[in-house]
């Protein structure tokens, strides 16, 4: 049927996807040094030969968990640009998403991985940060555009500079406190919290 994967397509492809998952576990958990491919392989329910034969090695699979991540950041952004409301709610929806990508171990497991083997990954790793960082500066930057052409936020000279200043209050304390303290010391407020604080900040210096 015109559309349909081929079932050993498709089957190939559903191996591949359980291989990418239980690898980002094992690199977030390990790092990369640490992580061996045997237990991957194991874990997936496959045979290490099938592994190698569908990634080339430990470094093309790191790249394979790395472009998985950026693509399923990406999915959620879609839900949030698909979101409408007020200037409040559109914000805190985009905020919230940005706020659960930099939140996550796995984005800065990858980020302490590009600066102990950046001659190795910083390819892939630029495509991830890069991704993500359109994503929602491109999502977030759109929003401010419309909302201030409506009237729900006052005219805005440099939209990327405002996205840039809401982007800032989110990145500090779910992502650079935790990376910089090891992840021994948490920000207490939970996501919810310092988005909506980022949010009042945001309109109290943006807001119509």
């Amino acid at each position: 049927m015109h559309g349909t994967v081929p079932a050993p397509a498709a089957h190939c492809e559903a191996k591949r996807q359980l291989i990418v998952r239980h690898a980002r576990a094992h690199f977030v958990r390990e790092g990369y040094c640490s992580t061996r491919i045997e237990p991957i392989a194991r874990e997936a329910g496959v045979s290490t030969a099938t592994l190698y034969t569908l990634f080339q090695g430990k470094a093309a699979l790191f790249a394979a968990v790395i472009d998985d991540a950026a693509e399923e950041f990406a999915r959620q952004m879609a839900h949030v640009r698909a979101a409408e409301g007020d200037a409040r709610t559109t914000l805190t929806s985009i905020a919230e998403a940005y706020a659960t990508f930099m939140g996550d171990p796995f984005v800065r497991s990858v980020f302490r991985l590009v600066v102990a083997e950046r001659p190795r990954f910083q390819a892939v790793a630029r495509r991830f940060f890069e991704k993500g960082r359109t994503e929602f500066g491109g999502t977030l930057i759109g929003a401010i555009v419309r909302l201030s052409e409506a009237g729900a936020l006052r005219p805005i000279e440099h939209p990327s500079w405002a996205a840039g200043h809401l982007m800032g209050m989110v990145e500090h304390p779910v992502f650079f406190v935790p990376l910089v303290t090891g992840e021994e010391v948490r920000v207490r407020r939970s996501n919810a919290e310092i988005v909506a604080g980022a949010v009042d900040t945001f309109l109290a210096r943006y807001g119509a």
